[in-house]
């Protein structure tokens, strides 16, 4: 884990800059020393049934343990945004979430809940968790 005098930003391309749309992938930092934990929630995700192409609002929560790397808030907004003219199901888009912070930061642990607000008066609630594989060393 990096200090904090020492946060490498020179990868991140939207902090900073006026961004005109969507951007499809996460931008990551150096984790900060001693943080086991961050946390973003959101009420704003919108995507397209993609049977009837009507749109779906969700919540979304991401949640995961650094390892080395954190998300920058900036280009999450921005990714969560790119959905919006996506046709997905609630359960595809909680699973490409977590598939797209494993991809990025590389976290111990993650955990993904897309909750769809009611349309046709379900609500439906949608957990992608991933883990990173046990290092030989955890190993017996």
């Amino acid at each position: 884990m990096a200090d904090q005098d020492a946060i490498d930003v020179s990868g991140l391309s939207v902090l900073g800059r006026t961004v005109q749309g969507p951007i499809q992938h996460l931008e990551c930092f150096s984790a900060p020393d001693h943080v086991t934990k961050v946390r973003f929630t959101t009420d704003e995700v919108m995507s397209l049934c993609p049977i009837t192409g009507q749109p779906d609002l969700s919540s979304v929560l991401i949640e995961y343990q650094p390892q080395d790397l954190c998300i920058e808030s900036k280009s999450l907004k921005l990714y969560l945004w790119h959905f919006r003219d996506r046709k997905v199901f609630c359960e595809a888009l909680a699973a490409e979430i977590a598939d797209e912070v494993v991809q990025t930061v590389a976290p111990v642990e993650v955990r993904v809940v897309v909750t769809q607000h009611a349309r046709g008066g379900i609500v439906t609630e949608a957990t992608a968790e991933r883990r990173a594989p046990a290092s030989s060393a955890d190993q017996p």
